[in-house]
């Protein structure tokens, strides 16, 4: 039995030249700016019973996501990669079909946060490419803020066959739970979690945290548990999967703190019901092996 799976996790070499976003110039970004590999995170995943990962793109490039499918080859605690295509268009069919041809491939993340258009994904994915997520198995990561909820949720509601998760809990406002934003949010989130097709990662979320929390595990505690609280109720633990978001994790607190702020809610859970948040919940919905 597995311990842990990571479902949400990164690693990237900057001198690749696709990651648009990752800019030594932004000083909150900066520390990222360097080669983040399996050999770096491979010693804490071992330390903490993490036994299996999930790769995410971070490039919206087909390339990046053949180099994450090489590691996933080469390094057997990699045991998916989410990867990226245009699905604005059908050429995404093909690219698509020979990705899958990887025992690894998952499924895809387009980066709907950084599009200038909120409801691209209720009207711009190209029905074909919707067609063979489905028809080949994958799934799909969400990748959105609070404003973009009810375009995803009308993308969703005509699509019931089509497994998808919720990256980061959509990235509330953590910490200001008594503003309108987060009941906003905590509406829409009920909403899609009415669909039972729909998970959602409990991941990202010390990032979105006043930075006065950063560091400090007591303060990451109560500043996410309003979250913990609406999306347990909303999905409950077997649709409820535990993510590090590591290395964007680094710039709020670290792997270890991550996992003990985590435990402060996760721990509260039964048996069964922890070991559906840690493991199971990703193991069901990317199709991992237990091997």
């Amino acid at each position: 039995m597995i311990q842990r799976i990571d479902s949400h996790q990164h690693f990237w070499r900057p001198a690749r030249g696709d990651y648009a976003w990752l800019r030594a110039d932004v000083p909150a970004l900066a520390p990222l700016v360097r080669d983040f590999l399996p050999e770096h995170l491979a010693p804490t995943l071992q330390t903490h019973g993490v036994g299996r990962t999930v790769l995410v793109q971070a490039a919206e490039s087909e390339a990046e996501t053949d180099f994450m499918l090489e590691l996933a080859s080469a390094h057997d605690v990699i045991a998916g990669v989410v990867g990226w295509v245009d699905l604005g268009t059908r050429d995404a069919v093909a690219s698509l079909e020979r990705m899958a041809r990887h025992p690894k491939f998952k499924g895809v993340r387009p980066m709907l946060q950084d599009l200038p258009d909120d409801d691209w994904i209720a009207r711009m994915p190209h029905p074909d490419a919707v067609q063979a997520l489905v028809r080949l198995g994958l799934r799909f990561d969400a990748l959105v803020k609070p404003r973009h909820l009810p375009a995803l949720l009308r993308f969703l509601k005509d699509r019931p066959q089509l497994p998808v998760v919720i990256d980061h809990a959509a990235k509330p406002p953590v910490g200001a739970h008594d503003s309108e934003a987060f009941a906003a949010w905590r509406r829409e989130m009920a909403e899609l979690a009415a669909l039972p097709q729909v998970c959602c990662k409990f991941s990202g979320l010390w990032g979105e945290a006043p930075q006065s929390t950063h560091r400090d595990v007591e303060a990451a505690v109560r500043a996410v548990r309003p979250v913990w609280d609406q999306l347990l109720e909303s999905f409950g633990p077997a649709r409820l999967m535990w993510g590090s978001d590591w290395p964007v994790l680094t710039l709020a607190g670290d792997y270890a703190d991550w996992i003990a702020v985590s435990e402060a809610f996760i721990g509260r859970l039964s048996a069964g019901e922890r070991a559906q948040v840690w493991s199971g919940t990703a193991q069901r919905f990317y199709g991992i092996s237990t091997d």
